[in-house]
């Protein structure tokens, strides 16, 4: 039974899930702000709203029977191995143990003379539980609406990048949204990359993402945007912020996604584009430790 929660968590989706974390924590250091215990239950804290994403995830899709005839990766409740009711109670653990370890880093940043931030921050982790949830469950989930590209730039980019990268400095620096952008974009691409996959079947199952929207073909041309404007950007910052060679460390992560982004042109089979979700993940996450050392050295 074990294994199955496992299995719903989707273990291969955190490392990109902490991509941003890196990103901004590296970035704060590089200017002299730092903490490993912030940047550790930072960790944590986006690894834990990653988890409770992936069961909402499971278990909306499964109980409309989206999943029911998906490719890819076995779904927990659609095949049964965990009841609805099984993940309703993950879902409340998942989010609880979050909320907690996020109250710690919380007070660990701001501690009791920055009440007005520790109130932000408190609300933006009620906010991206709702939106973890909100994406697949419910009536109104975004996520069959064409809006889960926006949650995943926002949560996963700008939110993630812009957010550690407080944590620790307490200010922001508006030049940050560059490589922020660059980490929304690239984590958008494999939400896009899952969306070409499965095309036929969300058509099929009314769960009406941008890919249902705009086809195939002006999905892949999308698909190509966030790849090359994520590069763009974050050549953009390196540029405004040069000090050295080391900075443009991060162009070694775009050996595979160029490769990735040639697949994609000679592709006519998206059931095929499952193994390409690895390859642009891990690439990202190469991307953000790559960027971020490339700012420290």
């Amino acid at each position: 039974m074990v294994k199955n929660y496992f299995k719903a968590a989707r273990l291969r989706t955190l490392p990109l899930s902490i991509s941003g974390i890196i990103v901004g924590g590296l970035l704060a250091k590089s200017q002299g702000f730092f903490d490993w215990s912030i940047f550790i239950l930072s960790i944590f804290t986006t690894i834990g709203f990653q988890v409770l994403s992936n069961f909402a995830n499971d278990y909306g899709d499964g109980i409309k029977g989206t999943d029911a005839i998906r490719t890819g990766e076995e779904r927990m409740v659609s095949s049964g191995k965990i009841s609805p009711k099984q993940m309703k109670t993950a879902m409340i653990i998942t989010a609880t143990v979050t909320i907690l370890i996020a109250l710690v880093l919380i007070y660990l940043a701001f501690g009791k003379n920055n009440f007005a931030y520790s109130i932000l921050f408190f609300t933006l982790g009620i906010a991206s539980i709702v939106a973890a949830i909100k994406y697949t469950v419910g009536n109104s989930a975004y996520g069959y609406s064409g809006l889960g590209d926006v949650f995943v730039f926002v949560f996963f980019g700008l939110l993630s990048v812009l957010g550690s990268y407080f944590l620790f400095t307490k200010q922001i620096d508006f030049l940050i949204l560059l490589p922020a952008f660059s980490i929304g974009l690239l984590s958008t691409a494999v939400l896009n990359l899952n969306n070409m996959r499965d095309r036929e079947n969300d058509k099929k199952s009314n769960k009406n993402t941008i890919v249902v929207k705009i086809g195939a073909t002006a999905a892949k041309k999308y698909h190509y945007s966030l790849l090359i404007f994520s590069l763009v950007f974050a050549v953009v910052y390196v540029i405004l912020n040069y000090v050295s060679p080391f900075q443009f460390l991060f162009m070694i992560a775009y050996i595979p996604l160029y490769k990735h982004f040639v697949f994609v042109i000679k592709n006519n089979d998206e059931s095929l584009l499952d193994g390409q979700l690895k390859v642009v993940a891990l690439s990202t996450f190469l991307f953000g430790i790559l960027f971020g050392i490339g700012q420290v050295i």
